[in-house]
């Protein structure tokens, strides 16, 4: 009964082993852009002006919808309107040049990030090459299971790879350790559209 029992929590052991290096990995990573990025002042700098313009942006929208009749002066005209769009539009520039100046920022740890989870991926194939490494709750359809039986022998569905189970922790982990220790990306980030490569604006053609 006591050799069953530790069978079948030993069978777990490779499993565990990918999650717990998974969750050292993200810390390691979020240390090294704590160091490089996140302490200096041009990124707090970068972070606080999103913060700002985004607050000041919805400010603004919600005035602009929520009392229509402030936008049309008295006499008919919409020259209030024309210069409430106008500053928002400014607003609206200078959050995406922030936003993507805070994208180029991150370049500095990117390389360092990227050679530490090549490193890591490298080591944990050579590992676990070749065998199942947890069992999938369901059948996988067509398109998951070619990725979750990648390189694992037999047709059973249920057998997950070491490379899938390793890009969904290193996903999830990440992203909740940002979120945990507030290094996730700004609010208005993600809404501003900023990125390293911008979509044109069609106010500007």
């Amino acid at each position: 009964m006591a050799s069953s029992s530790f069978l079948s929590s030993f069978r777990y052991a490779d499993a565990l082993s990918v999650v717990g290096v998974s969750l050292c990995t993200a810390v390691l990573c979020e240390t090294i852009s704590w160091l490089l990025i996140y302490r200096t002042s041009s990124y707090k700098s970068l972070r606080s002006s999103i913060d700002k313009a985004s607050k000041k942006l919805d400010s603004m929208k919600e005035g602009a919808f929520g009392d229509p009749a402030s936008s049309k002066k008295p006499g008919g005209g919409g020259g209030g309107g024309a210069g409430r769009s106008k500053k928002m539009d400014r607003v609206e520039t200078s959050l995406k040049e922030s936003t993507r100046d805070l994208s180029l920022s991150k370049f500095k740890s990117g390389g360092v990030v990227a050679l530490v989870l090549f490193v890591v991926f490298g080591m944990l194939n050579s590992m676990f090459e070749g065998r199942a490494v947890a069992k999938l709750p369901f059948q996988p359809v067509s398109l998951v299971y070619k990725m979750s039986h990648r390189g694992v022998p037999g047709t059973d569905a249920t057998d997950c790879s070491m490379a899938f189970l390793y890009f969904l922790c290193s996903m999830s982990i990440r992203t909740n350790l940002q979120k945990f220790l507030g290094f996730a990306p700004p609010r208005g980030a993600a809404g501003a559209g900023g990125g390293l490569f911008p979509l044109p604006d069609p106010k500007t053609n």
